[in-house]
């Protein structure tokens, strides 16, 4: 087989053994309060509080129930957010984002990021105080206390609000809500002791996901419990939180880390995140839950035991984080704003330290072209001048190679069926000319993690979202919205529906574009005189076009600027070296073989 063949073959190969175990190296790593229940047993707990026993939902207060009937909605109002605050658990469920919509259809609805309870996947944020040293759970608020609006009307930058519940035992609570100009909430908690002892109690925050969300479902791609720890990041994917260990005291699947200096968790996924930031030097116990009695998802940041003297105030400051993973925001808040490593937040994958400068480096691009899709030409076209001496060791190696072919075949011929003649004549033959089999390798091995972090990069920057492009092409982050099966629109057929078995071979201009720079860049060489390893190399560009075919049109350019790029580069190269590449020969050969097969 040409060895020029042999390592295009084993850079494919070992580019998918590198996708396909992604899923397997890379890491993977609830609240206090069940979602679905109305209060929580005392607890007894020092400076970080042991999980509580939940008390189920039918065992909710019938005063609460009762106040349910009150709820009032506290409007949301910023330039880039839309929402309210429910007094109802002072829940922060309802948020949508003004500067993105659910498809590209001028009257779409907006991306809502939170849900009330009673709405599908419901997604909230919730504070609240448990009780500790033996006091009566009754005494603190719970999911279904109905707070009353003490000060402001409206959630604003330049206007707070705060809600207040006086529990009719001497103990007053007040939460003060705050918000940024973009996606950055700030809770103030606060319980004043108006009795004549001390209590004991511990504040906790809250992000509760009713039902597993809609999910992309994609391997390289984290969607679930994402949090930090001291400077230590783990993960727990929403399909594998049900694997996590059983607590009988808690009745859920539980997994908890204790923070010592600092530290955040919340639910993240593609696009959108949610997430606790408690104040950096505040410890807090880190808890990821899955309830599977009612499928309900929650991260939760539980505080130490807090003692309130009688006469005396305790206070509580926290950070809530609900919006959009915009990479230049999420390093704003890390930077100024002191949230320890939440650059981390966005999905950087196994070759972090490559993958960051990468997606710098097409922001930076992104900031001059301000197009997507020329952006990520721009940036292809970069990282590949930048691993040209790679390249060119590579390809004049396998020019080399393609010299020395005539000769191999010469002593294939006369060495028969021995084995080790072969390989002695062959060793002998490559010490002479100076020649290495492995050196093409070698260049191509050491590129595949570079080419993989810019596909990553690709694939998890929330720019593709309905980014144009040129002409057909109007959203980078969908598949190519042109099909083959109505002529690219010259037919008056809609395209199948995504899913539809259909689908699979609707194929638009730009996968097709993809098999032809893959078809082409493997007539640089004659075919494979083998039958079988022929048959697999003439199939692989139109396996490739298929597969790739519904994937974001922002990652088959990149693939298609890829494959042109190392088209030309090898052509030049090989010329340089005295081999004259023959691709019209190629394919008039491999069209002729085709030919006399089918006779």
């Amino acid at each position: 087989m040409d060895d020029q063949n042999k390592n295009l073959i084993l850079a494919i190969a070992l580019s998918l053994l590198v996708l396909i175990g992604w899923s397997f190296i890379a890491p993977q790593s609830t609240p206090l309060v069940d979602p679905e229940a109305g209060a929580i047993t005392a607890n007894d707990g020092d400076l970080m509080p042991p999980a509580t026993s939940l008390v189920p939902a039918t065992e909710v207060v019938a005063e609460t129930i009762e106040q349910s009937v009150e709820e009032q909605r506290i409007p949301i109002e910023t330039d880039r957010v839309v929402g309210s605050i429910s007094t109802r658990g002072g829940r922060i469920d309802s948020l949508s984002l003004k500067d993105y919509t659910v498809d590209l259809d001028p009257d779409s609805d907006l991306v809502q990021v939170l849900r009330p309870e009673g709405e599908e996947h419901a997604y909230y944020a919730l504070y609240g105080w448990g009780p500790a040293g033996g006091m009566d759970p009754k005494l603190v608020p719970n999911r279904g206390t109905i707070w009353s609006l003490s000060e402001g009307k409206i959630l604003s930058p330049e206007t707070p609000i705060t809600l207040a519940w006086d529990n009719g035992q001497g103990l007053l609570f007040k939460q003060k809500v705050s918000i940024d100009k973009d996606f950055l909430f700030s809770i103030e908690q606060s319980v004043t002791n108006n009795t004549t002892t001390s209590q004991r109690l511990y504040p906790y925050g809250m992000i509760a996901q009713h039902g597993t969300p809609d999910q992309i479902g994609f391997f390289i791609l984290h969607e679930g419990a994402i949090r930090m720890s001291d400077g230590h990041l783990t993960k727990n994917k929403y399909k594998k939180m049900p694997d996590m260990d059983y607590s009988e005291q808690e009745r859920a699947r539980v997994d908890k880390q204790d923070v010592v200096e600092s530290g955040w968790i919340g639910f993240t996924g593609k696009e959108w995140m949610t997430t606790l930031i408690p104040e950096q030097g505040q410890p807090f116990t880190s808890v990821a839950k899955y309830i599977e009695s009612q499928d309900v998802y929650t991260a939760e940041a539980r505080f130490p035991v807090m003692e309130v003297s009688p006469g005396g105030t305790i206070l509580n400051d926290s950070r809530l984080f609900a919006g959009a993973k915009e990479w230049s925001l999420i390093k704003h808040y890390e930077r100024d704003e002191a949230v320890e490593r939440f650059i981390d937040s966005i999905d950087w994958g196994v070759f972090s330290m490559i993958t960051k400068p990468m997606f710098w480096l097409l922001y930076t691009i992104y900031g001059f072209i301000g197009n997507m899709g020329w952006s990520i030409i721009v940036l292809t076209l970069i990282i590949k001048a930048m691993l040209f001496p790679l390249a060119y060791k590579s390809y004049v190696s396998m020019a080399k190679m393609k010299k020395l072919q005539p000769e191999m075949e010469i002593i294939k011929k006369n060495a028969g069926d021995d084995k080790q003649k072969l390989q002695q004549e062959m060793m002998a033959l490559y010490k002479k000319e100076k020649a290495n089999p492995a050196s093409g390798c070698l260049p191509i091995l050491l590129q595949i993690p570079i080419f993989f972090s810019l596909y990553k990069v690709i694939f998890v920057t929330i720019l593709l979202r309905h980014a144009p492009w040129f002409g057909w092409v109007n959203d980078l982050s969908e598949p190519d919205p042109s099909s083959i099966l109505n002529l690219f629109g010259l037919l008056p057929y809609a395209t199948p529906e995504a899913g539809s078995i259909f689908a699979i071979i609707s194929l638009g201009i730009l996968p097709i574009i993809l098999g032809i720079s893959m078809w082409l860049q493997q007539k640089l060489n004659p075919a494979p005189t083998e039958p079988t390893q022929a048959m697999v190399m003439a199939w692989m560009p139109w396996v490739f076009m298929f597969m790739l075919g519904n994937f974001a049109a922002g990652l088959v350019i990149y693939w298609i600027a890829n494959n042109m790029i190392t088209f030309t580069q090898q052509y030049l190269i090989m010329r340089s070296q005295g081999v004259k590449p023959d691709v019209f020969g190629n394919i008039i050969s491999g069209l002729k073989r085709k030919k006399s097969d089918a006779k």
